[in-house]
């Protein structure tokens, strides 16, 4: 099982920074009004709801925070009617870049987000023209405490696609979507807690971008993740290292 580990080292710090800039409360509160809306308030019942208020926790939202915005994703209180949609386009390179909303206004989303590929030297393209490079796919983060040898077995039994070893001793597991909570419950009830843990988007291949051309790129994905309609935003570069 081999090879998405720089990647997935380049994103979980990203997430990383989405949180330092003080806009991922916002983010997690549509995720976990969507979540709850589209699939029930029970998160026993609602893998999604589930990993939203998980992730909702470790940015130490406030519990009634949380409780308001699934009661409002379940209809028990009036709220705005927040819609999901994805964009695709490239970025300079040739790279392409995957961007998935919430939002409650689709002209104002849009122009946002095609203001961010204009001023970055990208195109937003039609719906199509990128999402085939992408795989849906669930993502573990094991830390140190964690050994290949003790998830092995686990992942094999779930289809794992990815497990490798990073250069901080964390663990990367990259596992099917349809196979990713149950691998998580498993792995939970044995003791074994990922760090990070989401369904998200990994490219069939990946390119190298030179340092002297990645400046564009970076800003163009930055800006994007900076726009409170966008959840994530997923592309199929890889930068050097000392860039990231």
């Amino acid at each position: 099982m081999a090879g998405h580990s720089k990647w997935a080292n380049i994103k979980f710090r990203k997430g990383a920074q989405d949180a330092k800039r003080g806009k991922i409360f916002t983010k997690l509160i549509r995720e976990i009004t969507v979540a709850s809306r589209t699939g029930g308030d029970d998160l026993a019942s609602n893998p999604r709801l589930r990993d939203a208020v998980s992730k909702a926790n470790k940015a130490n939202m406030k519990k009634d925070t949380i409780e308001n915005a699934v009661k409002k994703g379940a209809g028990k209180l009036d709220d705005v009617n927040y819609m999901e949609i994805t964009y695709e386009g490239y970025g300079s390179s040739g790279v392409a870049i995957f961007v998935e909303c919430l939002t409650d206004n689709k002209n104002r989303t849009v122009s946002e987000i095609r203001h961010a590929f204009s001023k970055y030297n990208g195109n937003l393209g039609a719906d199509g023209s990128v999402s085939y490079l992408f795989d849906e796919v669930g993502q573990l983060i094991f830390d140190s405490s964690v050994t290949e040898e003790q998830l092995f077995d686990i992942v094999t039994n779930h289809n794992g696609k990815d497990i490798e070893t990073q250069d901080d001793g964390s663990i990367l597991v990259i596992v099917p979507k349809e196979n990713y909570h149950g691998l998580l419950v498993v792995a939970e009830e044995l003791g074994y807690i990922p760090i990070h843990a989401e369904i998200t988007m990994i490219a069939d291949r990946y390119i190298t971008i030179e340092s002297d051309s990645a400046e564009s790129l970076i800003k163009l994905i930055d800006a994007l993740e900076d726009l409170d309609d966008v959840q994530k935003v997923h592309s199929n570069a890889e930068f050097p290292e000392e860039l990231v």
